[in-house]
């Protein structure tokens, strides 16, 4: 009985279960016969991780705001040329506190408080302005970026920094749509100014 009983749950078993495929495929060191008998097994696809910076936004003839609340205790800027636009950057240590990118008909920028202003190389301005928490921050590096060779951005240069605010010119040779993000890992701004197609 307990012969037969075996017989009977290996049948119901064998029913219900799973039907593994035989792989034809021969792997080196084996045999064929040993490769055939063993379950065909299919790993899922891997996606690669995306590049950085593709998935940019796109450019967009339009101000731009964002950021947080938070306390940047030093700033660096730099720009660059690359293919289509020119890159305006300001890094952050820790965070990207609150800013405002705002287009100017002019490349006139007033200096901070005083009531005086500054006119800067091109024709049309962007005015580049972070917030901070407390009025600690620390510059460091050039605060004029004159870049003649450029094709839209002729000149950088801070013109505020005061009780927390620090604000930059941009002196544009054009007037031009851009592009507004964040990075992070260090923390800094971008603003990437279009190169108009001839």
């Amino acid at each position: 009985m307990r012969l037969t009983l075996g017989l009977v749950l290996i049948s119901i078993l064998s029913a219900c279960g799973p039907t593994l495929m035989p792989s034809a495929a021969v792997t080196p060191g084996g045999t064929g016969a040993a490769n055939a008998s063993g379950p065909r097994i299919s790993a899922p696809p891997v996606t690669p991780p995306t590049p950085p910076g593709t998935n940019l936004p796109d450019f967009a003839c339009a101000d731009a705001a964002g950021g947080k609340t938070g306390v940047a205790n030093t700033i660096t800027a730099r720009a660059g040329e690359q293919g289509g636009y020119d890159r305006f950057v300001l890094q952050f240590d820790p965070v990207i506190p609150s800013y405002t990118v705002k287009r100017q008909a002019k490349p006139v920028f007033p200096l901070g408080a005083s009531g005086q202003t500054v006119t800067l190389s091109g024709t049309a301005g962007v005015l580049v302005t972070v917030h901070s928490a407390t009025g600690a921050t620390t510059f460091t590096g050039s605060m004029d970026l004159i870049h003649p060779e450029f094709q839209v951005l002729k000149e950088a240069r801070q013109t505020q920094d005061f009780e927390g605010y620090v604000s930059w010119g941009l002196g544009l040779s054009r007037p031009a749509c851009m592009r507004v993000f964040t990075l992070t890992d260090p923390a800094r701004l971008v603003v990437d100014l279009r190169i108009p197609s001839s």
